[in-house]
C-alpha cells in the first residue's frame, strides 16, 4: 500500500522494530512526514480520540471567542496575503469590511509589498472589488497602527507577519520587514493549515492561544463562517 504517497501519516505501533520480514521501514525515520504512536493499539487510537476532540471543543471556543471581540472592537485591521489568491476570495473580504463597517467599526487593510507572487498583488485584487484605495495602508503606514487594533484579521498570509523574521537567525526571513500583526490586541487567522509559508519558517503566532483565533480550512469557507456568526451573533 503506497501509503507514503499521502500528505501526512500516523502511525499506531508497538514499536518501531522491523515487522515479520525483518525489513527496516524507513517511514519511521521521516519525522516530517509520519507521527508515530507507540505502545498498545488501543490505548494510541483511545488518545487519538482523545486529541481530536479536545482540538475541536478548544477551535469552538476559539471562534466564540473572536466573534466576541469582533463585535466589542472598534479598530479592525484585515490583512490579506497569498491565500486570498489562491482562494480567490477578495470579494468576501470586501464583504466582511462592510459588514463590519455597517456595524460602525474603522476597517484598514495593511498591505504587504511582497504579499502574494508578484509586488502590488494584494492591491490589484483588492482593487478588482472596488475595495477604496485609500483604505490600503503600505506596511510604513500600518506598523504604527497595529498597537492600538483590536483585532487584525489575516487572510492567508504567513511569512510576511512572522515574528520569527525577527529571531530566527540564517532562515529566508531574517531580518525581512514584517506587519507587526503580533501587537495587535487579537489575531484571527484565516489560513489553510499551520504549516510553514513559503519561505519555509515556523510562524510562533499559530501556538499562541490566548492572542491568536485560528480558522483553518479555505478561506472562502473561514470567511463566510466569520460573516455569517457575526451577523448573528
Amino acid at each position: 500500500l503506497n501509503v507514503s504517497e499521502a500528505r501526512h501519516i500516523i502511525i499506531c505501533n508497538y514499536d518501531t522494530k522491523p515487522g515479520y520480514a525483518g525489513v527496516d521501514n524507513p517511514l519511521y525515520q521521516d519525522n516530517t512526514k509520519v507521527s508515530l504512536l507507540l505502545g498498545d493499539a488501543k490505548e494510541s487510537i483511545s488518545k487519538l480520540i482523545k486529541t481530536l476532540q479536545n482540538n475541536q471543543s478548544n477551535n469552538t471556543l476559539s471562534e466564540n471567542k473572536a466573534i466576541t471581540l469582533l463585535k466589542d472592537s472598534q479598530k479592525i485591521v484585515i490583512v490579506p496575503g497569498y491565500g486570498m489568491a489562491v482562494s480567490q476570495s477578495q470579494h468576501l473580504v470586501k464583504r466582511l469590511a462592510e459588514v463590519l463597517e455597517q456595524d460602525n467599526k474603522e476597517v484598514l487593510f495593511g498591505i504587504h509589498p511582497v504579499a502574494g507572487r508578484m509586488p502590488g498583488h494584494m492591491n490589484v485584487l483588492l482593487a478588482e472589488v472596488d475595495v477604496d484605495y485609500e483604505k490600503l495602508l503600505d506596511i510604513d503606514q500600518i506598523n504604527p497602527q497595529f498597537k492600538d487594533t483590536d483585532v487584525v484579521i489575516v487572510i492567508g498570509a504567513n511569512d510576511v507577519i512572522n515574528p520569527a523574521a525577527n529571531t530566527a537567525v540564517n532562515t529566508p526571513i531574517y531580518q525581512m520587514p514584517i506587519l507587526n500583526v503580533s501587537e495587535a490586541r487579537h489575531i484571527i487567522i484565516c489560513n489553510y493549515d499551520t504549516k510553514p509559508g513559503y519561505a519555509g519558517v515556523d510562524n510562533p503566532l499559530y501556538q499562541d492561544y490566548e492572542k491568536v483565533s485560528l480558522y483553518l480550512g479555505d478561506a472562502k469557507e473561514s470567511l463566510q463562517k466569520i460573516i455569517d456568526e457575526f451577523l448573528n451573533y
